[in-house]
């Protein structure tokens, strides 16, 4: 899936001017590999990957999870990947907990690496990536498998959502009008979500999805 000639191009988005200063020093060092953009979150990835002629279309996105108050990784990523002939999405972050990793793969991300990996590491995931190979770094790929040998509950993506809105402590109706759904299709989750999680009130859920990695603390 790489670009003319071999070459590897990738765009870069990450909060941080630092990291991303880093990561494109990184990149340039490389031949043939082409950093085509920087993006500081999700919406400014969306729009320059809106202007970019395809001669300069990305093969790899090398994204971010949690960037501010922009948009985040994974409903970039959602996004992105949902894009006419789109580019591999290689997640990028410090965050290692289920619910993320769940939430980028089912978002469509073909990979997903820590910020604390080799750059000869990061280098061969992009290269892979650009293949259509699924890349996850071993703490990863750990964490996936002794979820899927433990058979913890699975949640739905607007499973986990809601979950998540119950952790901060709204009610009902506020997460319906969040989530521009009915109440009584927050109610039909939440049945759901106890159901799964084989508890019976607000508390027990929450206290059993960030014991289970679903959801982050708040």
């Amino acid at each position: 899936m790489s670009g003319v000639s071999g070459v590897v191009r990738v765009l870069l988005v990450d909060d941080h001017p630092v990291v991303r200063r880093g990561l494109r020093a990184m990149v340039d060092d490389l031949p043939e590999v082409e950093a085509v953009g920087e993006a500081a979150d999700g919406a400014a990835a969306l729009r320059l990957l809106d202007g970019l002629d395809r001669g300069a279309w990305p093969d790899v996105v090398l994204m971010d999870l949690q960037m501010g108050d922009g948009m985040h990784g994974v409903e970039a990523t959602r996004r992105i990947t949902a894009l006419p002939d789109p580019p591999a999405v290689l997640i990028l972050t410090t965050y290692s907990t289920d619910a993320d990793i769940l939430a980028a793969v089912e978002a469509g991300a073909t990979g997903y690496l820590l910020k604390d990996a080799d750059p000869e590491d990061v280098v061969g995931a992009v290269r892979a990536a650009a293949r259509g190979e699924t890349v996850l770094a071993p703490p990863v790929a750990a964490r996936l498998l002794g979820r899927v040998r433990a058979g913890r509950p699975t949640l739905s993506p607007r499973e986990r959502e809601i979950l998540g809105l119950l952790a901060e402590g709204l009610a009902n109706k506020q997460i319906s009008r969040r989530l521009f759904i009915s109440e009584a299709t927050v109610k039909t989750h939440l049945v759901h979500i106890y159901d799964k999680l084989d508890v019976d009130s607000r508390t027990a859920a929450i206290a059993a999805g960030l014991a289970g990695g679903l959801i982050r603390p708040v």
